[in-house]
């Protein structure tokens, strides 16, 4: 149903896959599944979240909302998916999203709670909730605003449509589109990179950018030079330091200490 691994050929990177066949919905079992994976991340530099099958995800099992009987229970289920969109943001390694093909509502929500999203070309986004008479729950629809702006996450959410990579790129919702071929490779090779980089950089640069998104440009300048002072206390920024003055850039190798 979910599966995590360290990527054997890629030192630091771990992947989690959605293997929920035909169609990888959403249900309960899923949601625990995916948080006893990112329960076992351990030492992990980067996570690369992925899907196999024909589909990302072609949404939520209906019937886990046809089981809800008040408002008050529907509450506390949404509370409870809330929960890993909300995880996997706040997780301090970076996190790339690879979505290959067709990625509606949960999926598209964890999507957009990671750092980057790759697509494949022919890969197209939606989230879909009006058909039954909902809204998006678990983060997508605030996240996107905070991508593409409210006009956008309006029209996302309100016609319900499907939109493809190209526009998602355009929107600056997905960060790269990729070729069909060849798709796989190219994203685990992209979070890699990340991976094998200084991952006590990258986690400042997220808290950079959680300031940024509470308070704006003067709450992120209020706290960057504390963030990035803590890193002269890395061996990864004091020996790439040592490396750019020896041999000059670009030649420095991280441990993520």
């Amino acid at each position: 149903m979910i599966e995590v691994a360290p990527d054997p050929n890629f030192g630091g990177l771990a992947v989690i896959t959605i293997s929920a066949p035909p169609l990888n919905l959403y249900t309960p079992e899923l949601d625990a599944a995916f948080h006893t994976a990112l329960d076992s991340l351990g030492d992990a530099r980067a996570l690369l979240i992925r899907a196999s099958g024909r589909v990302v995800s072609g949404g939520v099992d209906v019937s886990v909302f046809a089981a809800q009987e008040s408002a008050i229970a529907a509450r506390d289920l949404f509370d409870r998916m809330l929960v890993l969109p909300k995880r996997i943001a706040a997780l301090e390694i970076p996190t790339v999203f690879a979505a290959h093909a067709l990625c509606l509502t949960w999926a598209f929500e964890v999507a957009v709670a990671c750092d980057i999203i790759l697509a494949a070309e022919s890969a197209s986004f939606g989230l879909v909730e009006k058909v039954i008479g909902l809204t998006p729950t678990m983060g997508g629809t605030q996240r996107l605003a905070a991508r593409a702006g409210v006009g956008r996450a309006a029209e996302f959410v309100m016609t319900g449509d499907r939109y493809s990579a190209a526009t998602l790129e355009r929107w600056n919702v997905v960060n790269r589109v990729l070729p069909d071929e060849g798709f796989d490779d190219a994203a685990r090779s992209y979070a890699q990179s990340l991976a094998s980089g200084p991952t006590r950089a990258h986690a400042a640069t997220k808290q950079v950018l959680r300031h940024f998104e509470h308070g704006g440009v003067a709450e992120a300048d209020a706290h960057v030079t504390s963030i990035a002072g803590a890193l002269f206390d890395t061996e990864d920024l004091r020996g790439a330091v040592q490396s750019f003055l020896t041999d000059g850039p670009g030649k420095a190798s991280f441990s993520g200490r």
